[in-house]
């Protein structure tokens, strides 16, 4: 998956938004205020910091090289995963979709996104 692609996936997300508050390479995707992915834009390979519930973020770590604790993040709750082609693109898919729906479920009611149809 190279960033566009990933860009596209995270911005799709419903309530999804993006900011650079931390200068120009680190892209935050939020939801409802709240960041869900945190893209490495100048990293070679790109990376992005991942919510995941702690058992499966152990799970995970075990069984992909590229996926590790999250880089300046809580290391029980999230994980840099290291976009190389060694993870199935479906699979990725599935990390930043449980990311999101992870702080989704954190947010109160009336900051959750309308649910989509």
């Amino acid at each position: 998956m190279d960033f566009p692609t990933l860009r596209a996936y995270l911005a799709a997300r419903p309530g999804a938004s993006e900011d650079f508050p931390f200068g120009p390479t680190t892209l935050v995707a939020k939801v409802g205020g709240r960041m869900f992915a945190l893209v490495f834009t100048g990293a070679e390979p790109l990376r992005v910091n991942l919510k995941c519930d702690p058992l499966k973020a152990e799970v995970l770590r075990g069984y992909y090289s590229a996926v590790l604790p999250g880089y300046h993040m809580n290391k029980r709750h999230w994980n840099t995963v290291v976009i190389d082609g060694s993870i199935p693109e479906t699979e990725l898919r599935a990390m930043i979709d449980d990311s999101y729906a992870l702080v989704v479920k954190g947010l109160p009611r009336s900051r959750r996104p309308a649910p989509q149809r």
